[in-house]
């Protein structure tokens, strides 16, 4: 039954280039939670480093446990986007609204309601830990970067 209810999720994937799009203009946006946006960093980087739960080298699952990570992340990402920015991006994009709140439904349909209530706490944690580390003042303590640039010139 899971199996089809992947199956469903074929139509969605088709408009991935618009919905890329979209939330590139969403993680662009000032207005947009920061800590939205670690949620996709955090994706991307879980992608992009190759440990995985699943081995890629495993045909078929070696790269469900990617996409689900991806989908988790943009469902979360796009969950907690003030409504009023969203409905500006989508009409800003010229989104069909009606295909994309279907589409986003059957998103959630194919998240286990557990995952969801656990992956949902994380932006909370991610605020948290900001206002930790801003109240014990270690930001100011932290040396930034090293960078090629000398006095008087631009790095």
């Amino acid at each position: 039954m899971r199996a089809l209810r992947w199956l469903a999720f074929v139509p969605v994937a088709s408009r991935a280039p618009v919905y890329a799009r979209l939330i590139w203009t969403l993680a662009m946006d000032a207005r947009v939670p920061s800590s939205r946006k670690a949620v996709l960093l955090g994706a991307a980087g879980y992608v992009l480093v190759g440990r995985d739960f699943i081995p890629d080298d495993i045909p078929l699952f070696g790269g469900l446990d990617d996409l689900a990570v991806v989908v988790l992340a943009v469902e979360l990402f796009l969950d907690g986007i003030p409504e009023e920015i969203l409905e500006e991006k989508i009409a800003e994009l010229d989104i069909d609204r009606d295909a994309f709140r279907r589409d986003m439904d059957q998103v959630r349909r194919l998240i286990p309601a557990p995952v969801r209530g656990v992956i949902s706490r994380l932006p909370e944690a991610i605020d948290a830990a900001a206002r930790l580390v801003s109240k014990a003042g270690v930001g100011s303590k932290i040396r930034p970067l090293p960078t090629n640039a000398r006095p008087g010139r631009a790095s």
